[in-house]
């Protein structure tokens, strides 16, 4: 199933796939940002080689089908404003379909992640992609909590997702969900 949502618009962001040659070096200054890496977790990697390894995570989601991140167009000014989409995540042993949104610090507190996120969420459930969504969002990324909650998610449970501690958030479809 195809999670990528290239070519679509919102009322002021355009998605479209990543492209490493062309979006490196707008994307490395988020992995350069104190305040942005605080949720992440790059153990003794520089800015630069942790990039490169999420560059090749996304690669790899797109060769397989596992849905990925989206970069995020402002279509005003045709800049480079972050990422979001539908990933496929594996959680407790079970394949659940998650909306991830990241933008780059100065691009903070403009509506964008809760724009995209919710986008997001509409299609998943309009193309009934699955029954619910989560979010995986660090315990002290506060800003992050926040979008999940204004899209209508839920809180679900506290748990270590790739060594980091996280809350885990849902949304259901109403009109799928049991």
């Amino acid at each position: 199933m195809d999670y990528l949502l290239d070519g679509i618009e919102t009322e002021r962001l355009r998605f479209r796939t990543i492209n490493q040659q062309k979006d490196f070096n707008l994307w490395l200054p988020f992995f350069q940002s104190h305040e942005a890496m605080k949720h992440w977790p790059m153990g003794n990697l520089s800015p630069m080689e942790f990039a490169k390894q999420w560059y090749a995570n996304q690669a790899h989601r797109y060769e397989n089908n596992w849905g990925g991140l989206n970069a995020l167009i402002e279509k005003d000014s045709g800049r480079l404003v972050g990422h979001a989409g539908l990933l496929t995540q594996k959680i407790e042993g079970k394949i659940e379909l998650e909306v991830a949104y990241s933008l780059l610090p100065e691009h903070w507190k403009k509506g964008y992640a809760t724009e995209a996120a919710q986008f997001c969420v509409n299609y998943a459930f309009k193309k009934r992609l699955c029954s619910s969504l989560v979010s995986i969002i660090s315990t002290n990324n506060e800003p992050s909590i926040a979008v999940a909650k204004r899209i209508g998610m839920q809180w679900e449970q506290k748990n270590i997702f790739q060594q980091v501690e996280a809350h885990l958030y849902r949304i259901r479809n109403k009109h799928l969900s049991k």
